[in-house]
């Protein structure tokens, strides 16, 4: 096709930029739309069925309205719920999920001790349960459910000043010493907390690898849309951002977006600047 690739990027808020910045990186003649589900923020605390409810009627709209050639779910909790009830909604549209890093973490650990920090609800569903029994039974894994990380991020990115000590407070039972080894990878299973990288390296105890999803999803995107889009063929981009609620973006907000616009620095296999 001459035109360019409609890419729909879908959050239960703006955790979702990390993601959209590697998808920029990877296809910058895309059109992308960000949609935020603020009506929903946060989904951790509520029931899978509340979740299910709030994203399957967010797409219906946001579907009809705009026909995106894919659809990129850059929210853990959503995925790990909601990507067989979206293909079977629609078939023809595909779709490319988030999920927690576990098997590269592994794979990449010298100390064999890893941790996961998500949200509560992903840390307690079944399927990183499997995922760790998958791919990391060789390593002492510390699954950790915060259930303020991602609000402080949320915050953060509008704006608002987050103390240090409730970030530490959060993250501490990620780092792990035993028998003389400790915890040299943690993955960030929520797409909120990439935004909060630049204090998590300044507070960690030591120092270690923190691994990002999102070059992996970029990579899994450009895939699925190459038969038909193949990169390069079309110039310039186009950018839009839509909050379920219809609310107006902050100033805050709208710097942050055009600074992600305006970033084409290449992303790395563990991107861990924070933005």
């Amino acid at each position: 096709m001459d035109r360019s690739p409609k890419i729909l990027v879908f959050d239960s808020g703006l955790g979702g930029l990390t993601v959209f910045r590697a998808l920029l990186r990877q296809r910058p003649d895309a059109e992308f739309l960000y949609a935020a589900d603020d009506l929903g923020f946060p989904y951790g605390p509520k029931s899978e069925a509340e979740v299910v409810s709030l994203v399957m009627s967010a797409m219906e709209k946001l579907i009809a309205e705009n026909a995106p050639d894919c659809v990129v779910i850059a929210c853990n909790t959503a995925s790990t719920l909601l990507l067989p009830h979206l293909r079977a909604r629609w078939p023809q549209t595909p779709f490319v999920g988030t999920v927690p890093a576990i098997k590269p973490a592994a794979e990449l650990s010298q100390s064999r001790m890893i941790s996961i920090l998500a949200t509560p609800g992903t840390a307690a569903r079944d399927y990183t349960l499997d995922l760790i029994e998958k791919f990391a039974g060789h390593c002492d894994v510390a699954l950790v459910g915060s259930k303020n990380l991602a609000g402080l991020a949320e915050g953060f990115v509008h704006g608002e000043a987050i103390s240090e000590e409730q970030v530490a407070a959060e993250i501490a039972p990620c780092f792990v010493e035993k028998n003389g080894r400790r915890t040299d990878s943690i993955v960030l299973a929520c797409t909120h907390y990439p935004l909060l990288l630049e204090i998590f390296d300044r507070i960690a105890p030591w120092p270690l690898r923190w691994i990002d999803p999102a070059p992996a999803i970029a990579r899994r995107m450009d895939h699925v849309l190459s038969a038909r889009f193949p990169a390069g063929r079309t110039n310039g981009r186009s950018f839009s951002f839509h909050f379920t609620s219809g609310a107006t973006p902050t100033p805050k907000l709208l710097t942050t977006l055009e600074l992600l616009r305006r970033d084409d620095r290449k992303s790395t296999e563990v991107d861990r600047a924070a933005m």
